[in-house]
């Protein structure tokens, strides 16, 4: 059972794709999985004769248990999942955007509970969260149908169940919620979030500097070309393609703040992957857009609303959760003037978006005269390693950011 993002601790084994004495090809789909925050297609990690299923399908396992074995050559391979992404960025979860995802504190992944009885004796096929769901509120999975592969009865199946009362047992009740007083064990996902939180601050000697960005520009430009934009281009022009694409941009003239930390040397990562923090109603993920190098303004905006609308519909591949060489986290959407997030290992550095407000600006013009004007005014704050980024190119980064999204030119598509 590969591991999908360091919050992630365990999977549903919802479909073998090859049954016991089948040959498979090294990357061949051999199995699907779900977890609370993604759904995908494991390939194996090795070709062979598959010899010997361990786990059956609507088994929740905990990572990096095997759950076959694949024959071939001199010896049996292991097939408890294809290579393990990278570190999916947890810190996104407490303090990047929980700065938290990434901005904001992720929400406790379920336990485990008991799968309930499906219809015939059958065992449900489900996911921990909505066993989770089913167990607060007293619904036997027996009543409903799945909509999933194999049947598998997904979130929105049982939200649903949950949006209409006369199909409610009559027994539903939600579970009381915790009060003041109670002793509440951590979950899974909370306690390898507060692993995490600890490793990255004792891993890297954090140092954040945080700027005031004049937004009025863009703010002006995107009331102007906003319908035009999404009839023309099916997209909604938000402001995050705006601030990614700003954040590429000085990457790339600044590439110690896109590099990382090996050993006693400095990887200058090839491409700018950009993770960006995306709240979920169960937690939050911090999905990879990658090579953002290559990618126009207009691709930006729709890579960034696609892995948004996979990753709240668990959409996402493995890949598509790991790999990220710098990391956004929008945790001015509750009004925060600004937030210092922690770093996602191993990047060393992570931009911190604060709240967009309009405040009364001192302008100076060529000749010297001061008035005092109403800007759409941002704070941005940038979280770096100071082992290898120094406080000199940290500032340097900044302000060329900053000078990016002051004087936007660039056609938008």
């Amino acid at each position: 059972m590969p591991q999908m993002g360091e919050s992630i601790t365990e999977g549903t084994l919802t479909k073998w794709l090859k049954k016991v004495g089948d040959s498979v090809q090294r990357d061949e789909p051999l199995f699907e999985i779900s977890t609370d925050k993604v759904d995908a297609e494991i390939p194996s990690p090795a070709a062979g004769t598959l010899t010997e299923i361990k786990v059956q399908e609507g088994a929740t396992v905990t990572i990096n248990t095997v759950v076959a074995l694949i024959g071939g050559g001199s010896s049996a391979t292991s097939a408890s999942a294809a290579p393990k992404p990278a570190a999916a960025p947890a810190p996104a979860a407490p303090a990047p955007a929980k700065q938290p995802e990434a901005p904001k504190p992720a929400a406790p992944t379920p336990a485990a509970a008991p799968a309930a009885s499906a219809s015939q004796g059958q065992q449900a096929r489900t996911s921990p969260l909505v066993r989770k769901i089913a167990k607060d509120n007293n619904i036997d999975l027996g009543n409903l149908s799945g909509s999933g592969a194999a049947g598998r009865i997904t979130k929105g199946d049982i939200l649903s169940y949950l949006e209409n009362p006369t199909a409610k047992p009559a027994t539903a009740a939600p579970a009381a919620g915790p009060k003041p007083g109670d002793l509440v064990p951590m979950t899974k996902m909370r306690a390898i979030i507060a692993q995490r939180m600890v490793e990255s601050k004792r891993t890297s000697p954090h140092v954040h500097t945080v700027f005031k960005v004049d937004m009025t520009r863009i703010v002006k430009l995107r009331e102007k070309e906003k319908s035009k934009y999404e009839q023309r281009n099916g997209v909604k022009l938000t402001y995050m393609p705006f601030i990614a694409r700003a954040a590429v941009a000085t990457l790339l003239k600044h590439p110690i703040v896109n590099a990382s930390l090996e050993g006693d040397s400095i990887r200058y990562n090839r491409n700018v992957n950009l993770g960006i923090a995306v709240a979920l109603d169960w937690g939050l993920i911090v999905p990879v857009i990658k090579q953002c190098e290559e990618k126009s303004f207009l691709g930006i905006a729709r890579g960034i609303v696609d892995v948004a609308e996979r990753a709240r519909g668990k959409k996402l591949a493995p890949d598509e959760i790991a790999g990220g060489t710098f990391t956004l986290t929008n945790s001015g959407i509750f009004g925060e003037q600004f937030g210092l997030p922690i770093i996602n290992q191993p990047q060393v550095g992570i931009l911190g978006i604060g709240g967009l407000n309009k405040e009364a600006v001192v302008l100076t013009d060529k000749d010297g005269q001061d008035t005092i004007a109403i800007r759409s005014m941002q704070h941005f704050s940038l979280g770096f390693d100071h082992r290898i980024v120094d406080g000199s190119d940290a500032g340097k980064f900044m302000a060329d950011f900053k000078s990016f999204l002051e004087n936007w030119s660039e056609p938008i598509g």
